[in-house]
């Protein structure tokens, strides 16, 4: 195996890493953004790179809007309704995911109204970005924007007017989507995030022993920005995968 086609190791505490371009759509209340929607298991951190926006934000403890400015460092825990606003047109952002890989293992719901988060085929239709040509369409990702911004408002309102049963009604929702992937979560979870603590933990013991073999293994990677991007939710993706081959890309 050559060089090039070293397999990487994890990323530091098994997260996931993504670079976004906020999407620069406008929507029918004037703001430009992506789709609104809530993770269940993975805490996320927004790094700022460039440009200026905001972070929209709904919990039961209410709306909340944070600047998102260059340099800045924004994280939110699982069951934060969020929205990426993009107030200039160049707001760009490197995400950092806790748990690598459960996001893309379906941990991230969308806010779409309450029909089709009670039927699940439905929700998978909508969410869907396979166009008629059986790829993934720019006009299928702004449909589910849309129709996520739609949900997203209700329950804002309804929180707003102190309707405590709208984000109740969301979150239980949610979790019954999710239900039948969460043997899936646990393995992966198992595999990188929980391994990658027990590792840590062999070597403190190591340490303490006076063993300090795992040294001798030090390395250095990288990888490339990547140039292909894909349809997200807040934005157009960049996702840096470490578990595929060096100098690719998902």
């Amino acid at each position: 195996m050559g060089p090039s086609e070293a397999i990487l190791p994890p990323f530091p505490g098994a997260t996931g890493l993504t670079g976004i371009s906020v999407y620069d759509w406008s929507s029918e209340e004037g703001l430009r953004g992506g789709a609104p929607h809530m993770h269940l298991a993975c805490s996320e951190c927004y790094v700022v790179v460039s440009g200026h926006g905001a972070l929209h934000t709904l919990t039961i403890d209410g709306v909340r809007e944070v600047a998102l400015d260059p340099g800045d460092v924004v994280w939110f825990t699982p069951g934060t309704i969020h929205r990426s606003i993009n107030t200039d047109g160049s707001l760009e952002v490197v995400v950092v995911m806790e748990n690598g890989g459960l996001p893309e293992a379906g941990d991230a719901v969308l806010t779409f109204p309450s029909e089709y988060l009670a039927d699940p085929e439905r929700y998978r239709r909508a969410a869907s970005l396979v166009g008629e040509d059986g790829r993934p369409s720019l006009a299928r990702t702004r449909e589910r924007r849309d129709l996520a911004l739609e949900g997203f408002w209700d329950l804002r309102e309804r929180t707003k007017a102190g309707d405590r049963a709208a984000l109740a009604d969301f979150y239980g929702a949610a979790a019954r989507l999710v239900k039948p992937r969460l043997a899936e979560w646990q393995t992966r979870w198992e595999a990188g995030a929980h391994a990658g603590a027990l590792h840590t933990a062999e070597q403190i013991s190591a340490l303490e022993r006076g063993e300090y073999s795992h040294l001798f293994s030090a390395s250095v990677s990288r990888i490339a920005r990547p140039e292909e991007q894909a349809y997200g939710m807040c934005g157009f993706l960049r996702p840096y995968d470490p578990a595929r081959i060096a100098g690719s890309a998902t």
